[in-house]
C-alpha cells in the first residue's frame, strides 16, 4: 500500500487570522468535567459490543461505518466542539430571528461569504432558498406556496445532469422545472419567470465543461438570476470556492464532511436571498414550518464551522491512511487477496478509500455476500460492495467516519471472513414448474394494496418478462431455483428510481413472498396465474386507403 500524496487536494483553508478572529465566539462553553466526559476513547470490540450501548437498550444493533456520510446510518459523528456547543445552547432560551442574524454574521466572518444560514438539513435549505427566489421575501406570496398562480417567478432551470432525488426539496415549492443540456438551451430558457438555476457539484459542472458553473453563471448574472449549487457531501472551502466561480449560493450538509449536527445544513452566499430563505423556514409559518431547526443545531453548526477552520486536516488524512495500512497488512496475507488505496483529489466524499479485491471462485464468496456477512452479523460493519468484474470481487472501505480503534475490528472481521474455507456454490436446482405466462400480482404495502401484473418468460432457471405497475411497465429479470423465485424490476423516472426485489416460493399456480424496496423498506406479495386467456384474432389488411371511416 502506497502512502502517496498525503495532503493532495485538501480543502483550501485560510492563512491564520486572514478571515476569522483567533478565538471562538463560544469560548469555553462547558465545564472541564463536561469536556472530559465528551472525549471519545479508542473503540475496542469489547466496548463496541457492550450491553450498555444506548441503542441496544431498545434492541437496535449499532454499526461500524466504513461507507462514508450516508444519512441512513447516521451521516457523520459530530465533533466534540459541536456537542459541547449544542449542550450549552440547550440551557437558555433565545429569540430565533436574533439568533439567526448573529449566526449569519458569524458564518460570514468565518467563511468569507456575504452571509450564512443554518437549515434543517441541506435538502431543507434547498427548499427554503427556492421559496426565497420565488417570493422575494414577500410573505403574502410565501403563504400561498405551492400554488404559484399569479407569481412573477415560478420556473427553476436545472441542467439535466443535475437531476437527483434531493431536488424534491425544490419541486415541493410548486415550481416548473426546465431542463437544459447545452449553453444554447440555457440562454433560451432564461426568461422573466426564471426564479433560479440549480445544479449539483459533479464532473459535468466542473471548470471547462460545456455547462460548468462558470458557464451557467455567465448567462445568469446579466439577467440577475440566482445560481444555487448543491455541494452537500463536499469539504468546506475557505473562502467558498463555488462562490468565487460564480455561484450566488452554496448549500452544504451539516452532517457530512463538516461533522456538524446531522439535522442541519449550511447555506452560504447572498445575504438578501438568505434573509428571505430564513423567513421561509421555521419558526415562521408557511411551507417551511415543517423543516424546523432548533437553537441547538444552529449553534452546533456554527461551532462545526469554527472547528473546521482550526482542524488539522493533514493530520486527519495521515491518520486515515494509517488505519487503512493496518487493515491491508492484516488481510493481504490471505492467498489471492489484494488491497489498494485510492486518494480522491476532489472535494466530494473526500477521504482515503481501501479497495479490497479477490478471485471470487477461489474464495467462493462474492463482494455482495461478504458485505452482507459483515453488515448483518455482530459486530456489524457497513462497507460497500463494488460488484464483480471478470471474476474479481471488490469491496471498499471508506475512512472518513471510522473511529479510532475500529480499524482493528474491521481488519479482524475481514480476515476471518476472507480466510474461511468454503465449498463452491452449488448449481441451481431444477425448477418445480414453468412460470411462463400472465400472473395477477397483489402487493401489500404498509397501508395499501397494489394490483399489478406479471408477464413471465422462462428459460430453464432464468426468468425474464415485464412487470406492469401502477403507472408504467418495466422489465423483469431473475431466477427460479427449485421452488424458490427471485426477480427484480426497477422503476426509473427522472431524478428517482425504486428497485423491486422479489423473493418467494412457488406452489402450483401461486407465488408469495417479500419485496425488498431498498430505502423504502419492504412489502409482501402474492401472485396467481391469470385466468384471462390471450386473444386470438385473425387480422385482415385492406389493399388500399379506406373507402369509409
Amino acid at each position: 500500500m502506497k502512502r502517496r500524496n498525503v495532503i493532495k487536494g485538501l480543502a483550501m483553508l485560510p492563512v491564520a487570522g486572514a478571515v476569522i478572529p483567533a478565538h471562538s465566539v463560544l469560548g469555553n462553553s462547558t465545564t472541564g468535567s463536561a469536556n472530559n466526559s465528551l472525549v471519545r476513547p479508542e473503540t475496542t470490540e469489547a466496548s463496541f459490543m457492550a450491553d450498555t450501548n444506548i441503542f441496544r437498550r431498545i434492541g437496535v444493533e449499532p454499526v461500524i461505518n466504513c461507507m462514508g456520510t450516508y444519512t441512513i446510518i447516521g451521516g457523520s459523528i459530530e465533533r466534540q466542539a459541536v456537542r459541547e456547543a449544542m449542550e450549552a445552547a440547550a440551557h437558555n432560551f433565545v429569540q430565533y430571528d436574533e439568533l439567526a442574524d448573529g449566526i449569519g454574521q458569524r458564518l460570514a466572518d468565518l467563511t468569507g461569504a456575504e452571509w450564512g444560514m443554518v437549515s434543517a438539513g441541506c435538502a431543507a435549505g434547498l427548499k427554503h432558498i427556492t421559496a426565497a427566489c420565488v417570493t422575494g421575501g414577500n410573505p403574502e406570496k410565501l403563504i400561498r406556496i405551492p400554488d404559484l398562480t399569479g407569481f412573477d417567478k415560478n420556473e427553476v432551470i436545472i441542467p439535466r445532469y443535475s437531476r437527483n432525488a434531493y431536488d424534491h426539496g425544490i419541486r415541493n415549492i410548486g415550481v416548473k422545472i426546465i431542463h437544459v443540456d447545452t449553453p444554447e438551451e440555457l440562454e433560451k430558457a432564461i426568461n422573466p419567470k426564471t426564479a433560479m438555476i440549480y445544479l449539483t457539484a459533479s464532473a459535468a459542472s466542473e471548470t471547462g465543461q460545456p455547462l460548468s458553473l462558470e458557464v451557467i453563471s455567465s448567462y445568469a448574472k446579466p439577467k440577475n438570476v440566482p445560481v444555487l449549487i448543491d455541494v452537500a457531501a463536499q469539504n468546506l472551502t475557505i473562502p467558498p470556492v463555488h462562490l468565487k466561480r460564480g455561484a450566488t449560493l452554496v448549500a452544504y450538509s451539516g452532517g457530512k464532511a463538516i461533522c456538524g449536527p446531522q439535522c442541519a445544513g449550511l447555506m452560504l452566499g447572498d445575504k438578501s436571498i438568505l434573509m428571505s430563505a430564513w423567513q421561509a423556514s421555521s419558526p415562521h409559518h408557511g411551507p417551511g414550518r415543517d423543516n424546523k431547526v432548533g437553537r441547538e443545531e444552529m449553534v452546533g453548526m456554527m461551532a462545526a464551522v469554527e472547528d473546521w477552520v482550526k482542524r488539522d486536516h493533514a493530520a486527519d488524512w495521515k491518520k486515515w491512511l494509517g488505519w487503512l495500512d493496518t487493515i491491508s497488512k492484516k488481510i493481504t496475507p490471505v492467498d489471492g487477496v489484494k488491497a489498494e488505496v485510492y486518494e480522491p483529489a476532489g472535494l466530494s466524499n473526500k477521504s482515503p478509500v481501501l479497495y479490497v479485491k479477490w478471485d471470487t471462485d477461489k474464495l467462493n464468496i462474492n463482494s455482495f455476500e461478504l458485505a452482507e456477512e459483515l453488515g448483518r452479523n455482530k459486530p456489524r460493519i457497513a462497507l460497500a460492495s463494488r460488484g464483480e468484474t471478470d471474476g474479481i470481487s471488490t469491496v471498499s472501505i471508506t475512512t472518513g467516519q471510522m473511529q479510532a480503534g475500529e480499524e482493528k475490528i474491521i481488519a479482524d472481521r475481514l480476515y476471518e471472513v476472507l480466510s474461511k474455507k468454503r465449498s463452491p456454490r452449488p448449481e441451481m436446482s431444477a425448477p418445480v414448474t414453468n412460470l411462463a405466462g400472465l400472473w395477477d400480482l397483489n402487493i401489500k404495502f404498509f397501508s395499501s394494496n397494489g394490483m399489478h401484473s406479471l408477464s413471465i418468460e422462462q428459460d430453464g432457471n432464468w426468468l425474464s418478462g415485464t412487470h406492469k405497475a401502477d403507472f408504467d411497465t418495466r422489465t423483469v429479470a431473475g431466477t427460479i431455483d427449485g421452488n424458490k423465485v427471485r426477480f427484480e424490476s426497477t422503476i426509473r423516472i427522472i431524478a428517482d428510481n425504486i428497485n423491486y426485489l422479489f423473493q418467494g416460493t412457488v406452489n402450483d399456480d401461486t407465488m408469495s413472498g417479500d419485496i425488498h424496496l431498498g430505502e423504502y423498506r419492504t412489502a409482501t406479495f402474492t401472485a396467481k396465474r391469470s385466468k384471462s386467456k390471450s386473444v386470438r384474432k385473425r387480422i385482415q389488411i385492406p389493399a388500399g386507403p379506406p373507402l369509409a371511416t
